[in-house]
């Protein structure tokens, strides 16, 4: 899996490595405690403070460490729940059709009609904002999106000739999806993943930037911003390593996709 891997996926699985590596690893890594005051406001990077400090004295680097935990965390658990949910309801339109497949695509289409970030905030006004409550809000959100992938790629394999040969030997519905459906369509799910995966970065940043996302004491990067951007207009830096951190995470995990991509397509066509 690994041999012949190429630079740019080389480099992409090092910093998605090493991102999860530190967010797993946080409370060994940080050198202070994620809400110790140990500075003065926006003190410059020194010895002591590799980031400086923030805009109530506390290192910055610990804020982004476990900011990049809580971050990590949130968007990983939310594009897993996403995908389980939206590729699952995607194959089963897709192998019932009739009504079935009409009511869960009119349903879909309701949901879609209506911006993400706007009906997140709807429904996070009135409901108490805690990490598993945005973890589900977010989780099924999106999961009308790989829904609408899930459904568009199991329509095509649906009519294949092994799949019709598995439903006359008498498989259930369960073996057509988990089976015949799902391993052969990895490859565009694979894809999308990634990119879900940086959507889900970028949309509790956005909720935590507004004020309806992660709440303090605890450290995300979005609201890392929010509590900094006062500084950008002396020309302190402090809100800017979180956009660092989400543009180099970006990148690196799409790098990985596609080399994924690209593999699993390979090795299917040399199968075939």
């Amino acid at each position: 899996m690994m041999k012949n891997i190429p630079f740019a996926a080389a480099v992409g699985l090092f910093f998605t490595a090493l991102y999860f590596f530190v967010a797993i690893f946080a409370s060994l890594i940080a050198p202070y405690g994620m809400a110790e005051v140990v500075g003065d406001v926006w003190e410059p990077a020194s010895a002591d403070h590799w980031l400086g400090t923030d805009n109530i004295g506390r290192d910055l680097l610990t804020r982004m460490i476990y900011g990049g935990q809580t971050t990590i965390f949130i968007a990983t658990v939310a594009t897993i729940i996403s995908f389980t949910t939206g590729s699952i309801l995607g194959f089963l339109a897709a192998v019932l059709g009739g009504w079935a497949d009409q009511l869960l695509s009119r349903f879909v289409d309701l949901v879609m009609s209506i911006p993400s970030l706007i009906l997140a905030l709807v429904i996070l006004s009135v409901t108490p904002v805690t990490v598993p409550v945005l973890v589900l809000v977010m989780g099924l959100l999106d999961s009308t999106r790989v829904f609408r992938l899930s459904r568009a790629v199991a329509v095509d394999i649906n009519v294949m000739d092994y799949v019709e040969a598995a439903a006359l030997r008498g498989e259930g519905r369960r073996w057509i999806i988990f089976r015949e459906i799902l391993p052969n369509a990895l490859s565009p799910l694979v894809a999308e993943m990634g990119l879900r995966f940086i959507f889900m970065v970028l949309f509790i940043s956005t909720l935590s930037f507004l004020g309806l996302g992660v709440q303090p004491p605890m450290a995300d990067w979005g609201g890392i911003v929010k509590e900094n951007k006062d500084g950008i207009v002396y020309g302190i830096g402090a809100a800017l390593w979180p956009a660092v951190a989400i543009a180099t995470l970006a990148i690196s995990v799409n790098l990985v996709a596609d080399w994924i991509l690209n593999r699993t397509t390979s090795l299917k066509g040399g199968r075939g």
